[in-house]
This record gives structure tokens, sequence and C-alpha cells, in this order.
């Protein structure tokens, strides 16, 4: 490459070192993505992803030392395993997952994979812009690294923006990296072929196109197949039909349906059956009416079931639903509108599409008679606040003079030290609590916490204008008080924001 010629062709190279930074950078995201809806994304999981990323490229840049001397051929082949890698990770991981129930040790692998071929960029690409440049100075050299920085830290940029706020809503985790690994390899097709065809023979040139080609095509069948693919994968995860399914900008809602049987799925987790969901809807709402609440607040339980029996106990003027997503409301309005009798679309109810914690700091979050807490189970650290001793705090402030709050909390069988660990955190916030459990079929052993402001735990009762129920009595609920021996109180810290222990004791497992 002439001196001229170098320099005419550098800004070109520099657009190169930003889209491959862009790329790269989104197949870390994916990663991080994948590590949170497939097994959990805990801060482990997610340390060990960012630090073996890290480690990884410099890695890469040790092993392609012995490869700049060919820079040009080599980051074009270091392109094309990288868009082939980077474009196949996603699908890769998921039907692993789909599988094997598991993806860690592919998770692993592929961060290495990815860190190493990101790694290797920088070097060739610092070589390929001194090629040509004879007799550069410090000077000179140090005023390329900076542009070569620039380039590539801009580039991270528009990648870390383009991957939550377009290409993963849009296309979504598979076909979003499928969409990456191509421009990856479109990237090294432009370099090729504008700026390092001098430095590539024809045979090498050749070969490259090939090899680039070929690789866009599985892409493509990718991005065409995508759909089956995931519709494929989906239902191997379940043992019901699935009826419907999308990822929304939170979470991967699915529905599945056997018979008289309508399960409803987040991330995995189950949340309902038709078949038994009456007892611990029952169960969690009909202790807080107590007291013949006016005004009640319903934090999460977005598919409307909580809303359903709020609004059958007589003197309810007023509900409150705080829901994070809205596909979530849209799904409850719709498909399950039949299960929770059309209650999110009752008058008597105000749906608010917000996050619960930021909710409760607002001045709207005061003056309820009863809060009816119904969260998913806190194995992510985002739902581990929604168990800690600061947001049961929030929660406090929200109860009106002699208000009650009930919270799920858990299997106590299951997993007894998260659901203690419930009870710990709540008292942590000033409340007084009563942990009580039922038998739920579809979930085993679930657990309860009735609170209050004060010193005295609640006492659990029904009211006496309680509407009929298909469950829950005077005599089950005074029998939900009592746990057995092989299951006693345990007294834990609390869960904080600081150290959310609870999301810990949900990784820890289930106990036998």
């Amino acid at each position: 490459m002439a001196g001229g010629h170098g320099v005419r062709s550098r800004p070109l190279l520099l657009a190169a070192v930003a889209v491959c930074a862009a790329c790269g950078l989104i197949y870390e995201l994916v990663l991080l993505t994948l590590s949170a809806s497939l097994v959990g994304g805990g801060i482990t999981q997610t340390s060990l992803i960012v630090a073996g990323f890290v480690a990884a490229l410099g890695v890469g840049a040790l092993l392609v030392k012995p490869f700049l001397s060919r820079a040009a051929v080599t980051f074009v082949a270091v392109e094309i395993l990288l868009g082939i890698a980077g474009g196949l990770s996603a699908v890769t991981l998921y039907v692993s997952f789909s599988f094997y129930g598991t993806s860690s040790a592919v998770l692993l692998v592929a961060t290495a994979v990815l860190g190493v071929l990101v790694g290797a960029e920088v070097p060739l690409l610092m070589t390929l812009l001194q090629t040509g440049r004879d007799g550069v100075d410090a000077e000179g050299s140090g005023r390329l690294l900076a542009d070569l920085n620039a380039a590539d830290y801009a580039g991270a940029l528009l990648g870390g923006l383009l991957w939550p706020f377009l290409l993963l809503p849009v296309a979504g985790q598979v076909r979003g990296a499928a969409i990456t690994g191509l421009v990856n390899l479109l990237a090294a097709a432009v370099v090729a072929g504008l700026l390092l065809r001098p430095q590539i023979s024809r045979r090498a040139l050749r070969t490259a196109t090939a090899a680039l080609l070929a690789a866009a095509a599985v892409l493509g069948v990718l991005l065409v197949q995508a759909r089956d693919i995931e519709t494929t994968a989906r239902q191997r995860l379940y043992a019901d039909p699935v009826v419907a399914a999308q990822r929304s900008a939170y979470q991967e809602i699915v529905l599945t349906e056997r018979g008289d049987d309508l399960r409803l799925y987040l991330d995995g987790d189950l949340q309902f059956s038709s078949r038994d969901e009456y007892r611990y809807t029952e169960s969690l709402v009909h202790p807080v009416l107590a007291r013949d609440p006016g005004r009640v607040l319903v934090l999460g339980g977005g598919d409307g079931l909580a809303a359903r029996e709020v609004l059958r106990h007589p003197g309810v003027r007023e509900v409150v639903q705080v829901e994070l997503d809205p596909a979530v409301v849209e799904l409850a309005r719709t498909r399950l509108a039949g299960l929770n009798d059309a209650a999110l679309d009752d008058p008597r109810v105000e749906v608010v599409l917000a996050d619960a914690f930021r909710w409760l700091r607002s001045p709207q979050a005061r003056g309820f008679d009863a809060v009816v807490v119904d969260m998913p189970d806190p194995d992510t650290p985002v739902l581990g606040r929604l168990y800690s001793t600061e947001f049961y705090g929030l929660v406090a402030a929200a109860l009106a003079p002699g208000g009650l709050v009930s919270v799920q909390a858990g299997s106590p069988y299951s997993t007894p030290t998260a659901f203690w660990r419930t009870v710990s955190s709540i008292e942590a916030a000033g409340l007084a609590a009563t942990p009580y459990h039922v038998h739920v079929p579809s979930f085993g052993d679930w657990g309860f916490a009735l609170a209050s402001r004060g010193t005295q735990p609640p006492e659990l009762a029904l009211s006496p204008a309680a509407p009929a129920t298909r469950f829950l009595d005077a005599a089950v609920l005074a029998a939900a008080a009592v746990f057995p021996a092989d299951r006693p109180r345990q007294r834990l810290a609390p869960s904080t924001l600081d150290r959310p222990l609870i999301v810990e004791d949900m990784r820890a497992g289930y106990v036998g």
C-alpha cells in the first residue's frame, strides 16, 4: 500500500474499526442477555462473562502476534470467523438450553471464542493502519493509537445503544445476533475488496470471497428460519403445547394449554395453572381483605388474578394495579380475560404501567387500606430488590393506619431459606409479619406473609363479608399458620439492596 493510498484509506479503516467494535460489544451483550434469560444471569454469572471476555481479549491479542506479517489476510479470516461465531451464538445457546436444560458450558465457550477473536482485531488493524507509513515517530504512533482508540470506543458506544434500543426489541436475540454477524461479514468484505486488495493474493481473495458468501448464506438461512427454530426449541421446554409466546422488553412470555389447563410462564418460570390458581390467589388475597378495605394496591400480578379476587370483596371501591410489563397487561385483557373475569377493565381498577419500586416513591403511593405484593420469585438481582427491606419499607409507607399487606414468599418446603429470608426482610422494614402456607398442586407447599405496622403480628382471619371461595375457609386458614417440625422458623439477616441475600438463597437450589 503506497503512502498516499494509505492516507486516503485510513478513514475507511477507522470506520471499519468502529463497526468491528460495535459488533464485538453487541456479541458480549448477546451473551449477557442470554445469561439472564437462560440461566438467571446473577452477579456471579455476569462477572464471569465480563471478566472472561476481557481476559479472552488479551489472549486473542497475544495469539495473533505471529500472524501480523500477514495482517490483511488474517484480518479477513478473523472477521469471517467472528461473524459466523457471533451470528450463531444466540441460536446455539438457545437450542442447547432447550435440549439439555443448561447452556452454562456453551456460554463459557462462546465467551472465550468471541473474546479471543475480538481481541485479535486491534493488533491487526493497528498493523494495517501503519502499513505504508515509513519512518513513523513516537508522536505519530501516539496519534495513530489515539485515532484507533477513538474509533474503537465510538463503535462500542454505538453497539451498546443498538442492542437494547433497536436489535433486541425489534429483532429479538436470535435474529439480532444474526444481523450483527452479517454486518460483521459486510465490514470484512468492504475492507478486503476496497482497502486490502493490493495486499491479498488473487487466490486468497477468491477463498475469502467464497468463505464470506458461505458464512452470509448460513446467517441468511438463520434469519429466514429463526422463528421456526425458536418455536421448535421453545416447545421442548414445555410439557404442554405453546399457544402464545412473545419476548417483551422485560421477559419472555409463554402461554401453554392442554385441555382445561392454561399455564403462564415468565422467563421459563411457572406463574399459574388455571386448574389450581384459585388456591394460590385466594390464599394471597382474602387474608389481606379481612378488615374490609376500600382502597387496595396490587403490586405485580399483571395477569389480573389477584385483582379479580380483590374485586369480589364487597366494599372495595378502588384498586390500583401496578405492573411493569405492558405485554402482560395486554395478555390479561385478551387471552386471560376469561380466567380473571376481565378484572383489569373493571371501572374500579386503575392500571399503572411502572416499576413498583419507583412508583412507591411517588405521592400517589399513599393511603391504601390493603396492599397485595404478587411478584415473581427473586431469582435475579432485578427481582431481588423487590424482596428487599427497602422495598418493604416503601410498602409500609403506602399503608393507611390499620392497613394490611400480603406478600407471596415462595415455598417454605422447597426453598425454606428464601421463604424465611422474605419474612425477616419484611420484619426488618418495621412490619410485624404472620407467615402462613398452603398446598398448591402446581407449586407444592407455598408460603405467604401477612403483615401490618407495629409490633403485634396480624391475626389470620377472613372478613365476615368475604365472598364464597372454592378453597380458603377459616379452618384452612387456621391450619395454614402451622409449620411442621422439619421446616421450622428461621431467624435470618434481611435481604437488602446492598446485600441481596435472597437471590443467592434462590440460586442455592431446592431442598429435597
